[in-house]
């Protein structure tokens, strides 16, 4: 008569009670529920299992006997269970990852190629886009995403956390002057970033009490669809960017940028993944997933820069 994995972990249940009571407590179920049990169990292996002519529950020797077995398959069906758990992470297959420009050149090149010097079965294919959301929501395994997305039916993944910045070189501000209200822009050189087919001429700003939101639409005196770019003209003293958190968080903390309205909010533009329907579900999608995940958790950028400390 055989027993399963759940007649042999009620019998180390029962074991380690001292009366039917306490086992039915441990279990969650109704003290008639656990007799009838032992009384089943009992009843298949024409055996007597439990001594309860006494003030206390007593395993017999058939009883003791069965706890001790019950117990050793239990370990090794955990221990099985584990190492059918290590074998999905030898993964193989093709990973199409499609990624922003800046962001995917700094965070997600390097990781292709440190995972797959841990899964050297897994190949990958790298795209580096400005405008990622215009692809097909299946020409991708999984996509990385900056900033705020639209309707998709594509799976969202939180990455890390990431805030937009206004700043600037201090050799612009020296003779440019420090904008105090986001309508002084108007008066300034702004720098545009085109990309994820956003308006990108309209800096939308919340002041940090909370008040009432402002719209400032620019006219950029320089404009580019890479990040890199814009960037460098910032650093050159060529006028004020909006970039992303981590982007310029090194060269603010460095002095090399200079934050500006510091006292206003911008939109955040956190990092998200996003996976396809039909293929984000596979082994590898999944590993690699969880590796970008522990590399951005927590975020590089506000580890090594102080420049969130006042939130």
């Amino acid at each position: 008569m055989l027993l399963s994995t759940d007649d042999l972990r009620f019998v180390v249940a029962l074991a380690a009670s001292t009366s039917l009571a306490a086992t039915a407590r441990a279990l969650d179920v109704t003290p008639p529920a656990v007799t009838q049990r032992l009384r089943s169990i009992e009843k298949r292996l024409g055996l007597h299992l439990v001594d309860r002519s006494g003030r206390r529950m007593v395993m017999t020797n058939e009883g003791e006997h069965l706890v001790i077995g019950a117990r050793r398959i239990i370990e090794q069906i955990g221990e099985l269970t584990e190492g059918l758990s290590a074998q999905r992470t030898l993964v193989s297959g093709q990973l199409r990852i499609v990624a922003p420009l800046g962001f995917g050149r700094r965070y997600v090149a390097p990781e292709i190629a440190r995972f797959r010097a841990i899964h050297p079965q897994v190949t990958f294919r790298l795209l580096l886009s400005d405008r990622p959301a215009r692809l097909e929501d299946d020409a991708c395994d999984l996509m990385i995403y900056v900033g705020k997305l639209g309707n998709s039916s594509l799976i969202s993944k939180s990455l890390a956390p990431n805030e937009r910045f206004l700043c600037a070189a201090p050799g612009y501000l020296a003779p440019a002057g420090t904008p105090k209200q986001p309508e002084d822009l108007l008066k300034h050189d702004c720098i545009a970033l085109r990309e994820n087919d956003e308006d990108v001429t309209m800096w939308r700003f919340t002041p940090a009490n909370r008040g009432k939101p402002v719209g400032v639409r620019i006219e950029p005196h320089l404009s580019s669809n890479d990040g890199e770019v814009i960037r460098a003209w910032a650093l050159a003293g060529a006028g004020i960017i909006m970039r992303s958190e981590w982007d310029v968080a090194d060269d603010i903390s460095a002095g090399r940028l200079v934050r500006v309205l510091d006292g206003w909010r911008l939109p955040p533009a956190h990092i998200v993944a996003l996976l396809s329907t039909r293929t984000g579900r596979s082994a590898r999608t999944a590993v690699f997933l969880k590796h970008l995940q522990a590399i951005l958790t927590p975020a590089p950028w506000r580890q090594r820069s102080p420049i969130n400390s006042r939130r």
